[in-house]
């Protein structure tokens, strides 16, 4: 019931578990009972263990967005008390069913006071100390993230005010075990880690791409300066939150560049590219081969279709929200970067994600390579791009020179990453080496659950991070790519994953 206050910081533009029964929530959110080897059914059921640490991230659908009425647009469920009242109630008793150690809501109607207190008490009531932080500009809905009491304790508290275009906040809580989670030769060690709770902007169109990179960016900027200015200790950190954007756009990219992994994509052996498709490619031809006849006939021909208009990624991909234009899409994520990742400097990942977006503007005008020198050379007759021609194309995409675009010491840095020789000018090897084929590089899914071997060296010690344990969805049905039409809590999905500790070798100064 408590609701902390913690220090404001401006980020202003400028200078697996196996179990033969479980419990399980139907679509709609009743209790139901499932049999199915290697599943769990919430936190509680794995989280017995007291090495793990679970969490859920759910967007609520705040009742002042919730449309009621097709027909009627501007009719919205907080017209209706007995409607967001009692869909908040089946909400909170999923969310203390599952009693995850750490719940991250995103869209939690914070300008309702009702509705603020009954989350306050009923899960103050349950054990969790709860941080709740409006957006800016009073547009009445924001985060809300409760600590179990029992199990953590939250160290410092703070909030980030992006201050743009979509008036979106984030959380960071810098966290510790009450109790010793793992066994070090030094004695018992609390376990530490910084979590974040956000919700990026929503992209309306391609253009406000760069403002969801720049959220991301500036958040990973702040927790570098946390732990630098805190001097702490090289510890885990945990995103969740509803990112608006799927495993093929550009945040997703960038966040992988600094060594984040989607923690349900690594319970479930997903992967980052489209492998998973060709594995179902293959299973269908062998498939046909096995079964000839009429039937393999029809397989074959969707078989080629489907390789033809790349269908098999759709089928195979997990979703977690159907938007309001009624698209079903995956943009919900608890990522994980542990201590012994390996990252890129900030800047530059940042850059490379920047440049990729522009790549991708003027791919989709249809712009080739040798284009694209061209439109950033603009009216020099020199075979070299100027920081005047490189400005002047940046703000024809409106990258630069929009309210939401970059500012000026941001086009300084791309500036920067470009001119490798630091000449004045980009030639053509430079523009093709870090602006055409610069790309986050997809880091491959080895070590994530594991631990750095030997390696004692001087420069490295023993720090405690997490293995993914196990992560669902519910409803289950958005696992295989499909959304039940009864269900009703949200138009998100909620996400539940479990991590336990483990022992690694990494630097002793992080990024």
């Amino acid at each position: 019931m408590v609701v902390a206050a913690g220090a404001k910081f401006n980020l202003r533009r400028g200078n697996g578990s196996s179990h033969n029964v479980v419990n399980s929530y139907s679509s709609d959110g009743d209790l139901c009972r499932i049999n199915k080897s290697g599943c769990f059914s919430s936190a509680a059921e794995v989280d017995r263990d007291p090495s793990c640490v679970s969490f859920t991230t759910f967007n609520i659908l705040a009742p002042i967005y919730k449309r009621i009425d097709p027909q009627n647009q501007g009719l919205r469920e907080s017209d209706f008390r007995s409607f967001w009242l009692d869909r908040n109630n089946r909400i909170l008793d999923c969310l203390l069913y599952e009693s995850s150690s750490i719940m991250c809501l995103q869209e939690f109607w914070v300008g309702n006071e009702e509705l603020v207190n009954m989350y306050e008490e009923k899960l103050g009531d349950a054990g969790y100390h709860l941080f709740k932080l409006p957006r800016t500009n009073n547009r009445g809905d924001g985060l809300l993230t409760a600590i179990r009491k029992e199990c953590l304790r939250v160290m410092d508290y703070k909030e980030l005010l992006f201050n743009d275009c979509g008036d979106r906040v984030a959380q960071l809580l810098h966290v510790q075990s009450v109790t010793p989670l793992l066994q070090n030769p030094k004695g018992c060690v609390p376990q530490e880690f910084l979590i974040v709770n956000t919700h990026l902007l929503f992209p309306h169109d391609s253009s406000l791409c760069v403002v969801r990179l720049n959220q991301v960016y500036q958040i990973l900027q702040y927790v570098e300066l946390y732990q630098r200015e805190n001097r702490l200790k090289p510890m885990p950190i945990i995103l969740c939150g509803d990112w608006n954007g799927s495993k093929r756009g550009h945040v997703y990219k960038f966040l992988r560049s600094q060594g984040f992994v989607s923690s349900y994509d690594i319970a479930n052996r997903y992967s980052d590219s489209y492998a998973d498709a060709h594995k179902v490619n293959i299973s269908l031809y062998r498939i046909v081969i096995c079964f000839p006849g009429i039937k393999s006939i029809v397989l074959v021909v969707f078989f080629f279709f489907a390789r033809t208009f790349n269908i098999f990624p759709l089928i195979l991909q997990w979703v977690s929200h159907r938007n309001h234009r009624g698209n079903i899409c995956g943009v919900d994520f608890i990522w994980l970067c542990n201590p012994n990742q390996a990252r890129k400097p900030l800047k530059t990942s940042w850059a490379e994600a920047v440049f990729s977006i522009l790549k991708f503007q003027l791919r989709k005008a249809s712009v080739s390579e040798d284009d694209a020198f061209t439109f950033l050379k603009g009216d020099n007759y020199a075979d070299s791009v100027t920081y005047f021609s490189f400005s002047e194309a940046l703000r024809q995409v409106k990258l630069v020179g929009v309210p939401y675009g970059l500012c000026f010491q941001q086009l300084q840095d791309l500036w920067n990453q470009a001119d490798v020789d630091g000449n004045g000018v980009i030639d053509f090897e430079e523009f093709k080496q870090k602006i055409w084929n610069s790309t986050c590089p997809e880091h491959v899914l080895e070590n994530v659950n594991g631990c750095m071997e030997d390696g004692n060296t001087e420069q490295e010690q023993e720090a405690i991070g997490f293995k993914v344990k196990n992560a669902m969805l519910y409803p289950r049905e958005v696992e295989k790519g499909l959304w039940p039409e009864d269900y009703s809590l949200s138009d998100h999905a909620r996400l539940t994953a479990v991590f336990s500790t483990a022992r690694m070798r990494c630097s002793g100064v992080q990024n």
